[in-house]
């Protein structure tokens, strides 16, 4: 942490290929065979005099070929139910009004944009 100034910075990076696939970074918790398994969380800093830290999850960019995909999945339950997936724009506080939420898919120069769902299971 930093008393004046700007705290530190951490780059995790797999590197660049100049010719084939570039690397892999994977960060996960351990299996466990009796009781819960771990957790990963990923905490932005917050701001006391100015606004709060971003969190970007993008898919990789591709100049010839179609861009990367994001997934999120809740996990899987074999004997009970599977998890949730909450999208959701907190409270405000004292003024201000809450954040919103923007589904886009995005415009097509050539072609059609893409597409957004919303269902349930089969």
């Amino acid at each position: 942490s930093g008393t004046s100034g700007s705290s530190g910075r951490l780059v995790f990076s797999s590197g660049s290929a100049q010719s084939g696939n570039s690397g892999l970074i994977s960060i996960g918790s351990g299996v466990s065979s009796a009781g819960s398994s771990g957790e990963v969380t990923v905490t932005v800093g917050s701001g006391t005099s100015g606004s709060g830290g971003s969190l970007d999850l993008l898919g990789g960019r591709s100049t010839v070929n179609t861009g990367g995909t994001l997934v999120v999945l809740s996990g899987e339950g074999t004997a009970s139910s599977s998890g949730s997936v909450t999208i959701q724009s907190v409270n405000v506080g004292v003024g201000g009004g809450s954040g919103c939420l923007v589904f886009s898919s995005g415009t097509s120069g050539n072609g059609n944009s893409g597409l957004i769902s919303f269902g349930t299971g089969a």
